[in-house]
């Protein structure tokens, strides 16, 4: 049955009709209909009709549109108020060599959800859905066999009612290219569980209230294959189906709990500024679970202290002290490969005597070692009395002791020296390691107390 579009405005624009929906089935629409402006007073549906020409209803006022399982050149619905649902579930819409977007719905109003689900947008190389501040009260919905041939973007929009694009396939064409684009949307959930797609995803600045969800994404994109700068959410799960072709972008972001998979993490995260209340397990053994997460923040292009300090934070909240004390001893070390000559010379011997002071008791073991091998030469030998008859007995061990602690004394340094150059170069080794060690221990506690 073919009608003439001009018709079918007619029809749709009649006062006389009343409240009664307008519906069209199995009709070949010739000609453009254009509903621009119009105040449109009862609900319109098309199912499997063939439009010749665009859908035009750009600054109308409606109530629910259904385009159901059509096939259209585009609907070009910019800031139109849909009273009602906006159903476009199995429609085929857009054009490969047109310059339009295939659903064009910038600043517009639906008051129900928008329905996408199985679905096929043709527009390749320039946006499939232009939703830029879109206000869908009942979500959005692309699932169901959703096939997007350009981009998908919802930036600056506000979506209650979540955005759902499970198991659908996005194709752009360019690795460098967005397929998805959501910054700054305010939405309860962005469920991306399946998707398909050869680009990228950005959702920097978005305020999601419950989930962000890529498990099981299949993510082509190179550079950044999901940006998510600044983005806001309670949970968020990045268990990919396999590892994403370029990096994840997740600076000065917040997410309540991030749940990931070690054998999907990109070459290249960006966690600086990340922080976090909850974080998966990567493994049943409290000492392999921290190793995997030092191995992840190595994945960070540059070395940056916060992510290091948030996960140490992590552990301390979860009561494994040790495995937050061996966080930060790996971003001291980290830290020292930044440094000049100098730097790195003394972060080296802060490591080894009192592990930047996580570790306080590698001083102990020196003071130890050092004073069984100094009392060994000084038992061995025979030392010169610096005041004949005055002072205390020599004794090896305290003698030893009494060299390398450099605050108070134990009565021996004072009364005894040596004749051989050896023993007494021995001596004075003793009293400088000994003021090495005490300055050390100094600075990695104070290191310690300073930066947690």
């Amino acid at each position: 049955m073919n009608v003439d579009a001009a018709r079918i405005r007619r029809e749709i624009l009649d006062e006389g009709a009343g409240s009664e929906p307008y519906v069209l089935r199995d009709a070949r629409i010739s000609g453009a209909l254009t509903l621009d402006g119009a105040e449109i007073r009862r609900a319109v549906r098309f199912e499997a009709c063939r439009f010749e020409e665009p859908v035009r209803l750009e600054g109308a006022t409606t109530l629910g549109v259904g385009i159901v399982r059509c096939t259209l050149p585009g609907l070009l619905a910019p800031t139109t108020r849909f009273g009602g649902r906006l159903d476009l579930r199995g429609s085929t819409i857009g054009e490969r060599d047109g310059a339009d977007p295939a659903v064009d719905l910038v600043h517009a109003d639906v008051a129900g959800g928008l329905r996408l689900d199985g679905a096929h947008l043709v527009a390749p190389g320039r946006a499939a859905i232009e939703g830029g501040g879109l206000v869908a009260r009942g979500g959005v919905f692309c699932e169901g066999g959703f096939v997007a041939e350009g981009e998908v973007g919802f930036p600056g929009a506000e979506l209650p009612g979540g955005l759902w694009l499970r198991g659908a396939r996005i194709t752009v064409g360019s690795a460098q290219a967005y397929a998805f684009h959501g910054d700054a949307v305010r939405t309860s959930n962005v469920r991306l569980q399946g998707l398909r797609t050869d680009g990228r995803i950005r959702l920097r600045g978005a305020q999601v209230d419950d989930l962000v969800s890529l498990e099981g994404a299949e993510l082509g994109g190179t550079g950044s294959s999901v940006m998510c700068v600044g983005m806001r959410t309670e949970a968020l799960d990045l268990r990919f189906a396999r590892t994403p072709a370029g990096g994840v972008n997740l600076r000065n972001a917040h997410a309540s709990r991030i749940q990931d998979d070690p054998r999907t993490w990109p070459a290249n995260l960006g966690l600086d500024g990340l922080t976090y209340d909850w974080l998966g397990e990567t493994a049943t053994d409290r000492r392999e679970d921290v190793t995997n997460r030092l191995a992840w923040l190595r994945h960070q292009p540059h070395y940056a202290p916060q992510p290091y300090e948030q996960l140490a934070a992590h552990y301390r909240r979860s009561g494994q002290e040790a495995e937050a004390r061996r966080v930060l001893l790996v971003r001291e070390r980290t830290r020292r490969a930044t440094l000049g000559p100098a730097g790195r010379a003394w972060g080296r011997l802060l490591d080894a005597t009192v592990g930047y002071g996580y570790r306080p008791w590698l001083a102990g073991i020196w003071l130890a070692l050092l004073t069984l091998l100094g009392s060994a030469v000084f038992a061995a030998h025979t030392p010169v009395a610096n005041k004949k008859g005055e002072g205390p007995p020599f004794h090896a061990v305290p003698y030893a002791l009494d060299l390398m602690v450099p605050i108070g004394g134990l009565g021996q340094r004072d009364g005894w020296h040596w004749a051989e150059p050896g023993v007494q170069g021995l001596a004075y080794g003793l009293i400088a390691v000994g003021w090495i060690l005490t300055t050390t221990v100094v600075a990695g506690v104070t290191r310690t107390l300073s930066r947690g």
